[in-house]
């Protein structure tokens, strides 16, 4: 009697795939734990390690660049030797670059060690996502186990404030580092007894050439954009941008030449993913820009405590939270479209309260505004991922995983350098015009640089000289909040049309078929025999 594949039921998960998922669990709340408390402890390593703006720019977003550089070319990577057995490398690099981040001694230092955390972070989030897919076939076990992993991420968000807030209360700002090593630990040691290997011997070696064009393309883009905010328009600048784009043309002429590409360009035929790509990178760089300015206006501008500023970053992440995990339930009552750019429109709103925080005075403002922008992009965040993997085919799963992750990374990363870089050229600008007489060079040269280096600059200077230099910085960086405020509403806006142009007829794909994963299911079921 012949069986038909294609309506035999999924095998359910059993008691070992649910541990699996609960230590998949710990790199993924970690990287949402890192994008937070690094952003608390930004004061103090600022007046420790004395970093320029450009250099404090790099110290955030080195990680999340080579994130996004090397996500595809670890997931082929991943392919080959095991997906499995690349988390633990990259948990052993992680834990390993870590102590690093918390013992750097000057900028360089902590900029390199963060770009060991971003080649070492690349190897885990786009593991821990295909593997989910592969150890979770039926498709209600599979979409509660993407639920789970995504709620663990907004977990550690939460988590990450008020953790980190405590650490840099009672340690030196290199602790909130020291957070990643007991987790990359559990992963070590229980992660080869529940999760299984998974490997694709037909894929080729990854290409090199394309990874090291990637991954220089948009650096040299980014410190082109830096530097123009720094010190404007100069030949230097320019040359960096025209090699960004003309290396990123490369990258995509030659990914349509490659019989294996890092980027499978195919994927983009399905209009569906390309746009759910776009709108993950935007959305964001939205959330990720306003919380790297919102975090320092709360401890530089405000005064608050590390710890405090975590309990008062506490509504943002729970907005996001509500927003996320309410999304998936109103889109099964209304349109996709109109669910995501309704919550483009909200965060719209959020940026238009940030731009009505004048000073010290605004906290419950800027509280308000950020919590309102978490809401808005919520459903994008909730949505994004599922649609860009769920809109791609099974057998391709590991591509579509690694690109959400790049889109995420990625626009994380370009929130922090593209508007840092926007808010920092106007923070100097109006400096520049507003300093008070008869200040020593080297305070106004620092001061300059980062509101940070105001701060401690005016601790050192007579009460007179020293509030007077610390109310023109904070009101100067108030105008680079308000000015980045404002380039986010008008990009929330334009995201909210194209949202509900380009999505109309979209719809949240449904898992796959147990015949569609056929092969993915024999080599589970040979990993655990």
């Amino acid at each position: 009697m012949s069986t038909d594949v294609g309506t035999a039921a999924a095998p359910r998960a059993s008691r070992r795939e649910w541990l699996g998922l609960a230590v998949l669990a710990l790199p993924t709340m970690l990287i949402a734990m890192d994008l937070t408390v690094l952003h608390l402890a930004l004061p103090a390593l600022t007046a420790d390690l004395r970093p320029g703006n450009t250099e404090l720019l790099w110290i955030v977003d080195i990680y999340g660049f080579l994130i996004a550089g090397c996500l595809i070319t670890t997931g082929a990577i991943g392919d080959r030797v095991g997906r499995r057995r690349l988390l633990l490398i990259g948990a052993v690099a992680f834990g390993a670059a870590s102590v690093l981040s918390a013992f750097a001694v000057n900028a360089a230092m902590l900029i390199a060690a963060r770009a060991l955390l971003g080649i070492a972070g690349s190897t885990l989030m786009p593991s821990t996502l295909s593997l989910i897919r592969i150890m979770f076939r039926d498709p209600k076990q599979q979409g509660a186990a993407i639920g789970a992993w995504t709620g663990f991420f907004s977990l550690g968000t939460v988590v990450g404030p008020l953790v980190g807030g405590t650490f840099l209360e009672l340690f030196r700002w290199g602790s909130v580092f020291l957070l990643g090593v007991p987790t990359m630990l559990l992963l070590i040691v229980f992660g080869p007894l529940v999760l299984p290997e998974y490997r694709d011997e037909s894929v080729s070696r990854p290409d090199l050439i394309s990874a090291v064009m990637s991954i220089v393309g948009v650096l040299a883009l980014i410190f082109g954009l830096k530097r123009i905010a720094e010190d404007g328009l100069r030949p230097e600048s320019g040359i960096a941008i025209v090699v960004g784009l003309a290396l990123a043309a490369l990258f995509l002429c030659r990914q349509g030449r490659l019989e294996q590409p890092l980027v499978d360009l195919s994927l983009f035929r399905n209009g569906l993913f390309g746009t759910a790509v776009g709108m993950l990178v935007f959305a964001t760089l939205l959330s990720a820009g306003s919380q790297f300015f919102v975090m320092q206006y709360l401890q530089l501008v405000q005064g608050l405590t590390p710890l405090q500023a975590g309990l008062w970053s506490l509504p943002t992440t729970m907005a996001i939270m509500i927003g996320a995990m309410g999304a998936p339930g109103l889109a099964s009552r209304m349109k996709l479209s109109t669910l995501l750019a309704g919550g483009l429109v909200v965060a719209a709103a959020g940026m238009v309260v940030l731009t009505r925080v004048s000073g010290p005075s605004d906290l419950y403002v800027a509280a308000a505004g950020a919590a309102v922008i978490g809401l808005g992009l919520g459903p994008m965040v909730s949505l994004g991922t599922g649609l860009i993997v769920g809109a791609a085919p099974p057998e391709r799963a590991g591509a579509a995983s690694a690109m959400a992750a790049t889109g995420t990374e990625l626009g994380s990363a370009l929130g922090v350098g593209v508007t840092g870089s926007i808010g920092f050229a106007v923070y100097r600008a109006d400096l520049a015009d507003r300093l008070p007489e008869g200040l020593p060079a080297p305070v106004v040269e620092a001061a300059k640089d980062t509101l940070a280096a105001a701060v401690n600059g005016a601790r050192m200077l007579p009460a007179a000289q020293g509030s007077g230099l610390l109310a023109v910085a904070r009101e100067a960086f108030v105008h680079g909040l308000q000015t980045t405020a404002i380039v986010g509403a008008v990009l929330a806006v334009l995201l909210a049309t194209a949202a509900a142009t380009l999505l109309r007829s979209a719809r949240m794909p449904s898992p796959p078929l147990p015949a569609e994963a056929d092969d993915q299911a024999k080599s589970f079921e040979k990993a655990h025999n």
